[in-house]
């Protein structure tokens, strides 16, 4: 139950047959339990993507990570030690070079996917409870940001190339024979950066070339410090020809903000889903973007000492010239931000958006653990190793996956091997540790039940003869024993 007062409220489904995977196309290899989600509370669906779920508007589902085709890892972000790398970088100049000088860059962007519709679990049947709200969608996403190009990679996957034409009379030469390397006898080198500075240094104490003063050695220069994330920001405010402002506008249909904007909102996205993904206009209408991207089933909770903002879903939005260029639809819960969802409009494809609005998104977790300690996380949803396009969620680093059989968080670097020699494997090697939050004592897992809140062993009791048993196990320890002790799963 919420601090408010509200309960999580679900109905499971299971997740015997198989559909269309929308990573390797697989017709009927994509496995995954789902449930639809009445409504929930932040707490309860943190620990439920501890557990390796995830939502598509309403529907939440957990991948059978051992029998589908393309296991999906739950992966996160150590936002306080993330540090920009060299290709994030360039992602981040080139936008600031976009706002100061407001030209657009040329050619295909050049950052990561980030993830398409592809999920497709579909649910067998839609809720039994009489909610007009209570309609269960055809599943086409997983989470995270939306495709840009692939990025290069240093190795790139295609046939070897001819060897160089070869000047008559002259041979291609092998591999250098090995040397000696660096010698020893010598200083190292430096960095002309640094040279300059010692030579200004020594003239400032009389050293100059003809001095007959000796020469004052400089103290070690400390290593050079790179920008922070926000150093980046930062610098794409000032004289800037083109003001980009990010607002965060909550998504509720009483939020004055969130109505204001909900069209303009709506015709981006279909945008983007015809242009990027190829959707005719039924498949991105206005009732598919209500369900898909506004329909959250996160009850939105204030606490004192949780952020100015509140936890719950939002659409982080983009303006540009006094219109939405791009929105970025997140979930802020109690130790993460959770990234669901990126469009953007195509004419901005070549600003890398995917990739920039992820690492706003991460100096964004950084804001809120300033005033939420806990809050410390980026979730990008899942990493998936078998699908190549699907990697570039590992450049975020440190980042850890979670391992499906334990539940317990392991750094990406030592799962690597393992999901190189298996496409499905436990990653916490650790023969005795097993899971956390295992189930143990089923009769606690609450029913809700003829509108009536009660433990399973009286809801057994009051419906004997009853064939959900089996139903009802598996669905407890899907979620864990905490879970299954909080939420209420709705029993016809």
């Amino acid at each position: 139950m919420a601090a408010g007062g509200s309960y999580t409220v679900v109905e499971y489904f299971g997740g015997e047959a198989g559909y269309r995977c929308g990573y390797c196309k697989n017709d009927v290899g994509n496995f995954s339990h789902g449930m639809w989600a009445h409504s929930m509370t932040v707490q309860d669906y943190q620990d439920l993507i501890d557990r390796g779920w995830r939502r598509s508007g309403k529907y939440v589902y957990k991948p059978t990570m051992n029998k589908t085709c393309c296991p999906q890892y739950t992966i996160k972000c150590h936002a306080l030690n993330f540090q920009p790398s060299k290709t994030q970088k360039k992602i981040l100049k080139k936008m600031t070079k976009f706002l100061s000088g407001g030209v657009m860059p040329e050619g295909p962007c050049d950052g990561e996917p980030m993830d398409s519709h592809c999920g497709e679990a579909v649910p067998p049947a839609g809720p039994s409870m009489n909610r007009t709200d209570a309609k269960i969608p055809v599943i086409v996403g997983t989470s995270g940001k939306e495709e840009e190009e692939a990025p290069k990679r240093a190795e790139p996957e295609t046939a070897p190339q001819e060897p160089p034409s070869v000047a008559p009379g002259l041979t291609l030469s092998a591999t250098p024979k090995p040397g000696m390397g660096a010698d020893p006898n010598r200083p190292p080198c430096r960095k002309a950066k640094d040279l300059r500075k010692e030579r200004r240094l020594q003239k400032q104490h009389g050293g100059g070339a003809a001095s007959t003063s000796p020469v004052l050695k400089s103290a070690p220069l400390p290593p050079p410090q790179g920008k922070s994330l926000e150093d980046f920001f930062s610098d794409s405010l000032t004289e800037s020809a083109h003001r980009l402002e990010v607002r965060l506008v909550p998504v509720s249909f009483e939020d004055s903000q969130f109505i204001a904007s909900y069209d303009q909102s709506a015709a981006l996205y279909a945008q983007y889903q015809m242009a990027i993904h190829g959707d005719s206009p039924l498949e991105c209408g206005e009732s598919e973007f209500r369900r898909f991207l506004c329909d959250s089933p996160l009850e939105a909770e204030k606490t004192p000492d949780g952020p100015d903002s509140g936890y719950g879903s939002f659409h982080q939005q983009y303006w540009l010239h006094g219109r939405i260029v791009a929105v970025g639809v997140v979930d802020i819960l109690p130790s993460c931000v959770s990234s669901v969802y990126l469009y953007y409009h195509p004419d901005y494809a070549s600003l890398s958006l995917g990739s920039y609005s992820a690492l706003r998104e991460i100096a964004f977790t950084r804001q809120l653990q300033k005033r939420t300690p806990q809050l410390s996380y980026y979730y990008l949803g899942f990493y998936i190793h078998s699908c190549p396009k699907m990697r570039y969620k590992g450049q975020y680093k440190p980042s850890d996956l979670l391992c499906p059989e334990t539940y317990t968080w392991v750094p990406i670097e030592r799962c690597l091997p393992l999901l190189e020699a298996s496409v499905y494997a436990r990653l916490n090697q650790d023969p005795d540790t097993g899971e956390e939050n295992a189930l143990k004592n089923m009769d606690q897992a609450l029913v809700l039940h003829q509108r009536s809140v009660m433990p399973y062993r009286i809801y057994k009791r009051k419906c004997r003869g009853s064939t959900d048993e089996q139903e009802v196990v598996q669905y407890a320890r899907l979620v864990g024993q905490a879970c299954a002790e909080r939420m209420l799963l709705y029993r016809a």
